[in-house]
């Protein structure tokens, strides 16, 4: 089990640009779990502070470095903001997030733990006010995965350890050159360090040397192709560049890896606003068992072949959860859950029937008025079932057999992504 880990990344390339939509001031991914490093890659040696008398202006000077990745220069500055206001919803993430960076420059692990506690606290007092912006809910995602002692570790070995906490360290005071020596030598260490492949990557874009950032992004993917953040790193920094194109692709191949981060799926509306396109959420809606005693007569012959393709459906469900299907299907499992086999069956049963309807002119017309089976349909024609039932339909048991599934069909599912949940923009 990897470490958490979270976005150091320090201004995102999705906001920080004059087509920018919206009213963010920051919306990066912190996320999931790996190691406490990611929103740490943004803070930067304090020095001095010219006075500003005026409440607002001092806001937004405050608001304006952090903004800039300088997030222990605008530590004291939120401190006081902070103080004066305490329902500044947007004062209190960026708050929340100089204190994670804060965090690892300290080398007493309690005083450490309890500024993340407190960060933690901060972003559920700006929730409770109604930030919901991406800053604040990916490093509460992060946050709320820490262990009971508030500690960070990024590897079982004490050498290993020390590098990281070390190159994390000189990261937050923005002294790369140590944060890169540090990370290397982790690395000669454990080859295998995806942490700190990434982080040596996220060193060189905070320098922006792209040409060697993009190495070791992919470094990391080679680690580890099945872990999201390199990805995503990479598609931030070349949206930095404003390679939109090959960002939507590195994001798609970040929903591959981990499609059930919500990190992930933040940062594809991120780019879709950036880039003028949007998010497909596809859903194939069937419908509830027809009513005949409801419906009287009123129900044609033709609507009653409709429903009997959807009947088709819940006949494969039964027969999974109740006739014994799940246990000749999954023997070693003690009980029954929703699988991947099964609902794929059970929609594929389904759009067979809805094909032949299709087919005769009787009932052609009623399937196209259907729009559950024409959405259906598409991903029938296309071979697109199970792509759409594990990243539509994932609930825990269906989870399960994602990985599984991956393994033997990556480019499917990246090719499911292109082809129906982030269309290209049309500029």
């Amino acid at each position: 089990m990897l470490p958490a880990r979270f976005n150091r990344q320090t201004a995102d390339p999705y906001t920080n640009r004059s087509e920018r939509k919206g009213a963010m001031l920051v919306t990066h991914s912190v996320c999931r779990f790996l190691a406490l490093a990611l929103l740490l890659h943004s803070c930067g040696l304090a020095y001095p502070q010219q006075a500003v008398a005026n409440p607002a202006a001092k806001r937004q000077q405050a608001l304006d470095i952090f903004a800039q990745g300088k997030r222990l220069q605008a530590l004291p500055l939120l401190e006081d903001l902070v103080k004066a206001n305490p329902k500044d919803d947007e004062v209190l993430v960026a708050l929340a997030a100089s204190l994670v960076d804060h965090a690892v420059t300290l080398t007493d692990e309690k005083a450490a733990a309890a500024e993340r506690f407190r960060a933690r606290d901060l972003l559920d007092q700006a929730w409770k006010l109604g930030n919901t912006s991406p800053l604040a809910m990916n490093l509460s995602q992060f946050l709320q995965q820490l262990p009971p002692s508030g500690a960070i570790e990024f590897s079982k070995d004490p050498r290993v350890e020390q590098s990281m906490q070390a190159g994390e360290a000189a990261f937050a005071r923005r002294d790369f050159a140590e944060a890169l020596k540090n990370y290397s030598h982790a690395l000669e260490l454990d080859p295998k360090n995806y942490s700190a492949a990434l982080f040596n990557g996220n060193s060189y874009d905070r320098q922006n040397n792209f040409g060697k950032a993009a190495e070791w992004y992919q470094r990391a993917i080679q680690i580890d192709p099945n872990i999201e953040t390199a990805y995503r790193y990479y598609a931030d920094m070349l949206a930095k560049q404003d390679d939109l194109a090959r960002a939507r692709k590195m994001l798609i191949q970040a929903a591959v890896a981990e499609p059930y981060n919500r990190a992930v799926w933040r940062e594809l509306h991120a780019w879709a606003m950036l880039s003028g396109s949007h998010i497909n959420m596809v859903y194939v809606s069937v419908p509830p068992p027809n009513d005949n005693s409801a419906g009287g007569k009123s129900n044609s012959v033709q609507n009653s072949a409709v429903s009997a393709a959807w009947d088709a459906y819940r006949t494969i469900r039964v027969q999974w959860q109740q006739g014994g299907e799940f246990a000749k299907h999954f023997p070693q499992e003690k009980g029954y859950r929703h699988s991947l086999p099964e609902e794929s069956k059970a929609l594929r049963t389904t759009a067979t029937k809805l094909l032949d309807l299709r087919a005769n002119p009787d009932t052609a017309g009623l399937v196209a008025q259907d729009m559950a089976a024409t959405q259906l349909l598409k991903l029938y024609d296309a071979a697109m079932i199970e792509p759409y039932v594990l990243f539509s339909l994932g609930d825990t048991g269906i989870a399960k057999d994602y990985a599984a599934y991956r393994e033997s069909n990556r480019s499917k599912l990246e090719n499911y992504m292109d082809q129906f949940v982030v269309p290209m923009p049309f500029h």
